[in-house]
């Protein structure tokens, strides 16, 4: 399976839904969408994440670098792995919880629960 991206604006906010496989060979893709948004002054973002199904040490690099970069322009980033999705559960969700960084991002269930200024983070 490939990844695939798809952009969109909502408000201040650039949401990134990305669905297929974070690996090697397509994380890169992810990286560039994060640095172009980054690059056109976008500050909020939000990568959606329930669509991914499968997600390697690549992929979570990603996240990480992602994470930093959004912090070192003073930005935001959230992430949506909700409890179920992808068929059987969120994979990226399983990977960063036993990975013990999911506590680095602050994770929401759906793009409105991330968009919506006054709605709390899910506990890690």
């Amino acid at each position: 399976m490939t990844l695939k991206v798809m952009e969109a604006e909502q408000g201040d906010w650039a949401v990134l839904r990305i669905s297929g496989e974070m690996d090697l060979v397509t994380s890169p893709a992810v990286r560039q969408h994060v640095h172009e948004a980054v690059a056109e002054g976008r500050r909020s973002l939000v990568l959606d994440l329930s669509g991914v199904r499968f997600c390697d040490s690549s992929g979570v690099g990603v996240l990480i670098a992602s994470r930093r970069l959004m912090r070192s322009c003073q930005g935001r980033l959230r992430l949506i792995l909700p409890a179920r999705g992808a068929e059987d559960g969120s994979h990226v969700n399983r990977v960063l919880a036993a990975l013990g960084v999911r506590r680095l991002f602050e994770v929401y269930s759906d793009v409105d629960s991330a968009l919506d200024e006054s709605a709390r983070p899910l506990s890690a």
